[in-house]
């Protein structure tokens, strides 16, 4: 029988608010990473300062944010009213205080709790407000919470408003760096969800007239919008909508009082539902929801009273009611989607004839499919039952509302000894692995059908669960894992492929990834360093001096599971696949994937010369 542990008044303590937020950083703002996905804390400790100025604009304060990001500090500087000189050091160290409590002054808030300063405050080795009003200023510094100094009042002449630096603390968010293309995406929808406002990045700057059409404008081509963009705006609601002529599944972008809801939620939801009904009642036609929505890319945005989220990061709307007199989400969303989107259609008859073509076109691809979809989910269902090509983690969903937990992650591998070794090592809570059985085909230029025909790539979209819309996800973080050789450098290309074929989506909000291993293993009876390049390869040796062991990884199946833990836990290097806006999809699958043989060897010879220069360099 084992001994009982004593439970005396000696195990109760009381934490105060910064001890709390440092031991359980993940309750107040997700996941911690790196920096390499776009959902990593530190772009949560940037948007929750931000948040702040944002909301100073919509109170009509300041049209102006300028942002600076210089290796691991962050500064923020708005010039709206400023926060009251004699509670600067309260709104930035108190728990549940805030002007955002006060209704009058915020009534649509992004965020209304009064934990977001804190958080970063507690989260910072450094960390300095200050703020301006009425030719006066105020200051305060802290250090992982701890005030460190404060300044009382000073005249001063600069310009009203709030100025925030931070560094993040590297002991909670372990080798992070900022990457200014997943920060430009979160300023961009910051300035479409609020036209006028002027944004400044490092010196670049952020506009938008004309709001989520500006939006769709930047995330589909003009060669591949079936027809123009439907703007529609009313009162706490805004709606962009067309549909793309190549991309298979439905692209969603909502938001809730300035917050991206990258996991969607009651207004989502109800936004699909409503363009579904109003589109079946405009042509009279039961026509199947699926065959509607086929190829749809859109954006929503509502302004709800105090939102309800279901998790503080804010990524998914729980709430069901718009607040005040208003009707329900529901009910508001679909009444408004009914009387814009159905006048729309009736005055343009160029958008709604392009708009039933498509819709029947659909309809005609899908009952092409509907034998080999069958046949393709049973053998589906089958595999999973029976073979080992997924090895599932425990906690893939959060619950049973279906939210994607931010830390599962899906390992796309090539061979049975590289699955194995990742298996072994990997955190079977929140970590799967799905096994390739030799190279996927080239998908470019082929149709939907051969997803269905092709066991591995029928298999790899049943484990993402992916056919019809990416709110069905089930892994948040989809990680390309092969061998750094020429035959795992094409498989992450026919891998990509097959993304950019047909679920771009997948990539276009960052849920794609190359992990990065160790090409090196440097070491003595001390020491061991694992190097990620050749560089790396010449400091270790320099630094273990003498003549240490060199091994050179060939492939994952020769690093053993006990190293292989370090290289996908705390340690993981991931590398995001990103979409250059400036280039269309077609364009590049055309390129690197498509029958120009000439041209590409072109352009493989000349990039090669400048890495053998650079090499040369080095040496």
């Amino acid at each position: 029988m084992s001994k009982e542990t004593k439970y005396t008044e000696d195990n109760i303590r009381s934490l105060d608010w910064k001890e709390h937020i440092r031991m359980r950083p993940g309750m107040y703002i997700g996941k911690l990473g790196d920096g390499s996905s776009a959902d990593d804390g530190i772009y949560i400790l940037l948007k929750e300062v931000l948040d702040n100025s944002i909301d100073e604009y919509v109170m009509g304060a300041g049209k102006t944010i300028e942002i600076s990001i210089q290796g691991d500090k962050v500064i923020v500087r708005d010039y709206g009213r400023g926060i009251p000189l004699g509670k600067v050091v309260d709104v930035v160290s108190k728990m549940n205080t805030g002007g955002k409590y006060d209704s009058r002054a915020f009534k649509k808030s992004v965020g209304l709790n009064g934990v977001g300063t804190k958080a970063v405050n507690a989260l910072s080795t450094y960390f300095k407000v200050e703020s301006t009003r009425d030719g006066k200023s105020a200051s305060a510094e802290f250090e992982k919470g701890n005030l460190t100094n404060q300044d009382t009042l000073e005249e001063t002449s600069r310009r009203r408003g709030t100025k925030v630096s931070f560094i993040p603390d590297n002991t909670i968010f372990k080798h992070y760096k900022y990457r200014t293309e997943y920060v430009a995406k979160m300023l961009k929808n910051y300035v479409y969800l609020n036209p006028g406002l002027t944004i400044l990045f490092n010196g670049e700057k952020y506009f938008s007239e004309n709001g989520l059409k500006d939006l769709l404008s930047d995330n589909i081509n003009e060669d591949d919008r079936l027809y123009p963009i439907i703007h529609l705006l009313g009162d706490d609601i805004e709606i962009a909508i067309t549909h793309s002529k190549t991309q298979y599944s439905e692209e969603y972008h909502s938001f809730v009082n300035g917050q991206h809801t990258t996991q969607g939620g009651t207004h989502q939801a109800a936004f699909r539902e409503a363009v579904v009904k109003t589109i079946r009642e405009f042509y009279g036609k039961n026509y199947e929801a699926s065959d509607i929505r086929k190829s749809i890319v859109s954006a929503i945005s509502i302004k709800v009273m105090e939102p309800v989220f279901e998790s503080q990061t804010k990524t998914k709307l729980g709430s069901t009611e718009m607040g005040g007199n208003l009707p329900t989400v529901r009910t508001y969303i679909n009444d408004f989607v009914k009387t814009k989107l159905d006048n729309f259609l009736h005055k343009n008859s160029i958008v709604s004839e392009a708009l039933q073509r498509k819709i029947l076109q659909a309809e005609r691809e899908r009952k092409d499919l509907s034998g080999i979809r069958k046949l393709a989910r049973e053998r589906a269902k089958k595999a999973s039952l029976h073979n080992k090509k997924l090895r599932d983690c425990r906690v893939h969903l959060t619950d049973s509302k279906k939210d994607r937990n931010l830390e599962s992650t899906l390992f796309i591998t090539e061979g049975d000894s590289a699955s194995g070794s990742i298996t072994k090592s990997r955190d079977v809570n929140t970590q799967a692995v799905f096994s390739l059985r030799g190279k996927p085909l080239n998908s470019y230029n082929m149709s939907k059908k051969i997803v269905y025909e092709n066991e591995e790539f029928n298999l790899l979209q049943a484990a993402l669960n992916i056919e019809e819309s990416l709110e069905d996800l089930r892994y948040n973080n989809i990680v390309i894992a092969t061998d750094a050789d020429v035959d795992g450098m094409h498989i992450r290309l026919l891998l990509i492929t097959f993304f950019l074929q047909f679920f771009p989506e997948v990539i276009k909000e960052g849920h794609l990834y190359i992990l990065q291993t160790p090409l090196f293993r440097v070491r003595n009876k001390k020491e061991t360093i694992y190097c990620y390049s050749e560089q790396e390869r010449r400091d270790a040796i320099q630094k273990l001096s003498g003549k240490p062991e060199i091994t050179r990884f060939k492939g994952l199946g020769e690093i053993s599971p006990d190293e292989f833990v370090h290289f996908i836990g705390d340690d993981i290097r991931l590398d995001p696949v990103m979409l250059d806006k400036e280039k269309s999809i077609e364009d590049l699958l055309s390129f690197y994937m498509g029958k120009n043989t000439p041209s590409r060897q072109d352009f493989i010879i000349e990039n090669l010369k400048v890495e053998l220069d650079v090499v040369e360099d080095q040496l």
